[in-house]
C-alpha cells in the first residue's frame, strides 16, 4: 500500500430474512451505525463505494442502486457514489476500490457499503438469482430450480476434495457444528441455535454429500466500513487503530487447469504486507458450502494440503485457537446477503482486532485475514478478494 489506509468505523445490521424491509432501510441503519463508531458526518465522506449483487433481478432496481439505497441519508447524496458488482465478492471489491481510491491521493475518507436483499416472497426468484453468478452459457450443471446451482457445485468440488484429503461427511458435520456454536455468541446472526453433529448428519440432502445444515441460507443485511487515509483520520478526529495491510482482488480465468484466483491473491496479499501465513490470527473466510473451510484455508496457505482436518479437530481453528476461523460463524450460520458478504467479515475482524467481540472474541489477534470469493467461471470462481488487516 503507498499510503497508509486504515479502517475508522465498521458496523452491520442483523443477518436475516426481513421480506417486508426495503434494501434502504438495511443500508440506512449499517451506514449510519458506521459512521457514529467513529465519529464521522456526511461533510468529512469524499467518496463512497455501494456494493450489490442482485437487486436487479429481485426488484428490477438497475443502473443506480446506490443512490437509490442511500434515499434515507440525503446527505449522503451529490457525492461520488460508485456501484459496484461482483457476484459474492461484491462487498469486499468495494472495500479494495476505497482502499485504491485513498492510495491514489483522490479522496481520504470514503464509505464502502455491501447491501442485500435475497429473501422473496416466491423463493425461486431468490434461486434464479444465483444462477445469475455462472457463465450462463457454459453452465456447469443444468439449472434443477430447486436449489442454488452453486450447491451442485460445491458438492462436485467436496466429493473431488474427499479423494484427495480422505475427508469425510463427518469432517465437514463438525465444520457446521463450529459454525453454529460460534453464531450462537453473535448477536447479528442470522442462526443463533447450537446443533448437533447427529442434527447435521440427519438434515435434509441438499446435493450429494451436503446436507442442509452445511449450505449456507438465503437472508438479508447490509454492513459497511469508513476508510481513512492518515488525513482523513485528522479530519475524523480518530486515533489510527486497524491497519489496511493489504487488499486484492483478482478474476478468475476460466481455464480447466487454473491455480486457484484465492490462492493467487493470498500469495500477492502476503507479498503486499511483507508477512507470511504464519502471522495470520484470525480468518473470515468464505464457507458458503461447510466443506469450503477446509478447501481454503489450504489454498490461503495456513496449512499443508489435506491438514485442515487435522486442525479442525484439534481446535486450531476454534475460537481462541491459534487461528480462529469464523469466529462471526461465517457464511454458513451468520448468513450470506451477497453483496454484504465481504464487507461484514471485514466488520468482524475489524471488532476482533479491536477486541471489541464479545463473546467471541479470540485472543488479541494482531493479524486477521478476510477471504471472499463470488461467481464460477470454467473450473473456479469468477472473482477472489484476499484483505489482510492488523494492528
Amino acid at each position: 500500500m503507498q499510503r497508509d489506509v486504515y479502517v475508522a468505523g465498521a458496523a452491520m445490521t442483523s443477518f436475516g430474512k426481513f421480506v417486508d424491509r426495503p434494501l434502504a432501510s438495511l443500508t440506512e441503519e449499517a451506514v449510519s451505525a458506521a459512521m457514529a463508531d467513529c465519529g464521522a458526518t456526511a461533510d468529512a465522506v469524499d467518496a463512497i463505494f455501494f456494493a450489490n449483487a442482485a437487486a436487479g433481478l429481485l426488484t428490477g432496481q438497475e443502473m443506480i442502486r446506490g443512490q437509490t439505497a442511500l434515499r434515507d441519508l440525503p446527505e449522503l447524496l451529490g457525492k461520488p457514489i460508485v456501484n459496484v458488482e461482483n457476484a459474492c465478492a461484491s462487498g469486499s471489491t468495494a472495500f479494495n476500490l476505497a482502499c485504491m481510491a485513498i492510495n491514489a491521493g483522490s479522496a481520504d475518507v470514503v464509505l464502502a457499503i455491501g447491501a442485500e436483499k435475497l429473501s422473496h416472497h416466491d423463493r425461486a426468484r431468490s434461486f434464479a438469482a444465483f444462477e445469475a453468478g455462472v457463465d450462463v452459457e457454459h453452465p456447469p450443471f443444468a439449472n434443477t430450480g430447486e436449489k442454488s446451482m452453486f450447491m451442485d457445485i460445491y458438492a462436485q468440488m467436496t466429493r473431488d476434495y474427499m479423494k484427495a484429503s480422505g475427508a469425510t461427511v463427518e469432517d465437514f458435520a463438525r465444520v457446521a457444528v463450529k459454525s453454529h456454536d460460534n453464531a450462537a455468541l453473535n448477536p447479528k446472526a442470522q442462526f443463533r441455535r447450537p446443533v448437533t453433529l447427529d442434527e447435521v448428519l440427519d438434515s435434509r440432502l441438499v446435493s450429494d454429500p451436503l446436507r442442509l445444515l452445511m449450505c449456507s441460507p438465503i437472508g438479508d443485511g447490509a454492513a459497511a466500513l469508513v476508510v481513512a487515509s492518515d488525513a482523513g483520520m485528522v479530519r475524523l478526529g480518530a486515533t489510527p487503530g486497524v491497519r489496511v495491510l493489504a487488499s486484492v482482488v483478482l478474476s478468475g480465468t476460466g481455464a480447466p487447469d487454473q491455480i486457484s484466483p484465492v490462492t493467487l491473491a493470498s500469495r500477492r496479499a502476503y507479498e503486499q504486507a511483507g508477512i507470511g501465513p504464519s502471522e495470520v490470527d484470525v480468518v473470515e473466510l468464505h464457507d458458503a458450502a461447510a466443506p469450503a473451510e477446509l478447501m481454503a484455508f489450504e489454498e490461503l496457505g495456513l496449512c499443508e494440503p489435506g491438514q485442515a482436518r487435522e486442525l479442525l479437530a484439534s481446535g486450531h481453528t476454534a475460537i481462541g485457537g491459534r487461528c480462529c476461523v469464523n469466529p462471526s460463524g461465517g457464511l454458513l450460520s451468520k448468513g450470506h446477503p451477497v453483496g454484504a458478504t465481504g464487507a461484514a467479515q471485514l466488520v468482524e475482524l475489524t471488532e476482533q482486532l479491536r477486541g471489541a467481540a464479545g463473546e467471541r472474541q479470540s485472543g488479541t489477534p494482531r493479524v486477521a485475514l478476510a477471504e471472499n470469493a463470488g461467481g464460477w467461471i470454467g473450473g473456479g470462481p469468477a472473482a477472489a478478494s484476499i484483505t489482510l488487516l492488523g494492528v
